[in-house]
C-alpha cells in the first residue's frame, strides 16, 4: 500500500474488515468512546466496503441518479472502547432488495464484541423518494452476500 493512498479495508470471504484507531476526539470526558462515534466508524466501514466491490456512490450521486440513505438502524452497545484502542469493524451484507440493502456490522477489539448493528440503507432519488438501485450495484453485492445464518 502506498503512503499516498488512503487506507482501505479488505474482504475475507463475505466479511469486510475495516480497522479504526480510537483518537482522543472520539472520547467523552471520561475517556470512553462517545456513543455516536461508533456510527462514524461504521459509516466509514460501509462506504469502504461498497467502494471495494466497485460501487461508486459519488459518481451515481453526481449523475443525478440518487444516493443511499440510512432508513433504519438497530444497535446494541455491549462494551466500551477507550482512547488509543485498535478496533475493527466487520461488515456483512445480509439482504439486497431492489431499492435497499441490509448490512450487519460488529465493532470489535481483538476478539471482544463491543457494538453490533444492523443497518438498512435505501436508495433514494435526489428528491428523497425511494427508487431502484442501479442494477450493477445489485450485481456487485452478489459475491459478498452472506448466504449463511449464524
Amino acid at each position: 500500500m502506498s503512503p499516498h493512498q488512503p487506507y482501505h479495508g479488505q474482504f475475507d470471504g463475505t466479511r469486510h474488515y475495516f480497522a479504526v484507531r480510537v483518537y482522543f476526539e472520539d472520547t467523552d470526558f471520561s475517556g470512553v468512546v462517545y456513543h455516536a462515534r461508533y456510527l462514524h466508524f461504521m459509516e466509514r466501514a460501509r462506504s469502504d466496503m461498497l467502494a471495494c466491490v466497485g460501487i461508486d456512490q459519488r459518481r451515481v450521486h453526481e449523475d443525478g441518479a440518487g444516493a443511499y440513505a440510512v432508513t433504519e438502524m438497530q444497535i446494541k452497545y455491549r462494551r466500551p472502547a477507550h482512547f488509543d484502542d485498535a478496533l475493527v469493524v466487520v461488515s456483512t451484507v445480509e439482504a439486497v432488495r431492489a431499492a435497499s440493502c441490509d448490512i450487519h456490522q460488529t465493532v470489535m477489539r481483538v476478539s471482544e464484541v463491543l457494538v453490533t448493528a444492523t443497518v438498512t440503507a435505501a436508495f433514494v432519488s435526489p428528491d428523497g423518494k425511494p427508487r431502484r438501485q442501479p442494477a450493477y450495484w445489485v450485481a456487485a453485492f452478489q459475491p459478498i452476500l452472506n448466504r449463511t445464518t449464524e
